[in-house]
């Protein structure tokens, strides 16, 4: 008040405005409720600035709010899970305001401008349970994480989806073209079906890549455990291969040892080829950025968390 009146407390001054009366106001705060007397001067000019004018809550409880939300509670648990934490009420109403604020937020990071070029992309699903009409289900939230041109890393996409098809991923990729994306040099993601078509279509120029990561894990699947350990060590003869044929030579050699004992353990690789040879036209550094999908993985194991 000092500062904004430009004169102390007990000193006389000529100008108009001076201090008025207190007004006392019932703030939360982590601690409970209390009561705080906010000083007014007389054209009403001063502005507090610990606790806000109309503000009645410095307890942090909006972003603790969405961080429950953002768990999966409904407005009755979280408010709730409030009253007894905190001690005040808070009620389903006010919860859905504080909510409904991040909406635009959440749009305007959707629809946000990209970069024109991107090397590499990779793409994984993140699977959440979601209460929808009273029933619990399952939904998939397919996450999209770039490497721009400085190697930097950033989330450019997050959809919800429940069928995969080309037709939707069609869709997907079309959004970044429109948000200004218009070249990728690799696509780095797992048999998400449809994938394929849809890369050829909206970015006939990019390399789809499929995982190779998940492609050893399936193959292992049906592996007993005694031959695990061999068994990925042969599969690593064909990913590391040199070049595209001697990759295929070795996937023949892998296929011919193991094809009595594991007769189908091989069939996709063959069938998926054509998605796992681009890796040979890169040197093994960039291989081993773009071998696996782990570095989105790591973003949704956190989120699940």
């Amino acid at each position: 008040m000092t500062d904004n009146l430009g004169y102390e407390k007990s000193e006389r001054s000529d100008s108009d405005n001076y201090r008025n009366v207190t007004k006392p106001k019932t703030i939360r705060s982590k601690y409970g409720e209390f009561e705080v007397d906010v000083p007014k001067n007389r054209n009403g000019s001063y502005e507090p600035q610990v606790v806000k004018n109309r503000q009645k809550d410095i307890s942090g409880i909006d972003d603790k709010i969405i961080s429950m939300y953002a768990r999966g509670l409904t407005t009755r648990q979280i408010s709730e899970q409030i009253e007894e934490i905190y001690g005040f009420e808070c009620s389903e109403s006010f919860i859905s305001d504080v909510t409904d604020k991040i909406l635009k937020d959440i749009e305007e990071w959707q629809h946000r401008p990209l970069d024109s070029v991107y090397p590499v992309i990779f793409i994984d699903a993140c699977h959440f349970s979601v209460r929808d009409n009273g029933l619990v289900r399952k939904l998939a939230a397919y996450v999209m994480l770039g490497i721009d041109c400085e190697g930097r890393k950033d989330i450019i996409s997050l959809s919800i989806g429940e069928n995969e098809s080309a037709k939707y991923w069609l869709g997907v990729l079309n959004e970044l073209n429109n948000r200004g994306g218009r070249d990728i040099m690799i696509i780095c993601a797992d048999g998400l079906t449809g994938i394929k078509e849809a890369i050829a279509s909206a970015f006939p120029e990019t390399e789809y890549q499929r995982c190779i990561v998940h492609m050893v894990r399936n193959t292992l699947k049906h592996v007993y455990y005694k031959d695990m350990k061999a068994f990925a060590t042969d599969l690593k003869t064909i990913y590391l291969a040199d070049s595209e044929k001697a990759g295929r030579s070795a996937l023949d050699k892998v296929s011919a040892k193991w094809s009595e004992k594991y007769p189908y353990a091989m069939k996709r690789w063959y069938d998926n080829w054509d998605a796992i040879c681009p890796i040979f036209k890169f040197l093994m550094q960039t291989r081993k950025l773009i071998y696996t999908t782990n570095a989105i993985e790591s973003v949704n194991s956190a989120c699940n968390a």
